[in-house]
């Protein structure tokens, strides 16, 4: 962590900062909120912070295990003085499994999640079908998630696994105006690596 991202953390968990083990009440975090959109493992946060900058509409909240990042995001946050980003750390599937209530969340962003290309570390990617149950759990009539991912082998893992799944519908699309390029996308595409996105909704 540099010593900005500290001085971020120290000068503003307090104020966006969520603590593990919370119940959320997502009425008193975003009480005008049209939607609240929660963003799984969100890097260093550029992309989460463009995103909240341009939609104040919305209210975010944000998951990442890594400090630097969190520190990152909050020195973004008090850079466009946004007031509609709240930050978690810890681990996403605990986190939504104890901390949110069921049929709350409008959306989810799952960026350029890990791809664990090596075949015997597969079973640790996060899109799998208990992830999906979880967060059908946890999203409205009608909510959603967004995916992209720069990895061509797990961009054909996400399209099986919810073809397999009756939770959801939807498949891949065009990527989306909203979404902004990262640093870490950019990286991928100078590789020659193809980003592909995804959109599902949830039924039922």
């Amino acid at each position: 962590m540099t010593r900005a991202q500290n001085a971020a953390l120290i000068r503003s968990w307090d104020r966006f900062g969520i603590e593990f083990g919370t119940t959320i009440d997502i009425d008193k975090f975003f009480p005008a909120a049209k939607e609240v959109i929660v963003e799984i493992g969100f890097g260093m946060g550029d992309a989460t912070a463009e995103i909240a900058k341009a939609h104040p509409e919305n209210g975010y909240i944000a998951i990442e295990v890594h400090p630097p990042g969190i520190g990152k995001l909050l020195s973004l946050i008090e850079e466009h003085d946004l007031t509609n980003v709240y930050i978690i750390e810890g681990d996403a599937i605990e986190i939504l499994q104890t901390m949110f209530a069921n049929h709350s969340i409008n959306g989810f962003h799952l960026f350029f999640p890990d791809p664990w290309p090596k075949l015997k570390h597969n079973k640790r990617r996060i899109v799998n079908a208990e992830f999906l149950t979880l967060i059908h759990q946890k999203l409205k009539s009608g909510g959603y998630i967004n995916i992209a991912t720069d990895w061509v082998p797990y961009a054909e893992w996400i399209r099986d696994v919810f073809s397999a799944s009756i939770e959801f519908t939807g498949g891949e699309v065009d990527r989306p105006d909203w979404r902004p390029y990262t640093k870490f996308e950019g990286k991928g595409l100078a590789k020659d690596h193809r980003v592909s996105d995804f959109h599902y909704v949830a039924k039922g």
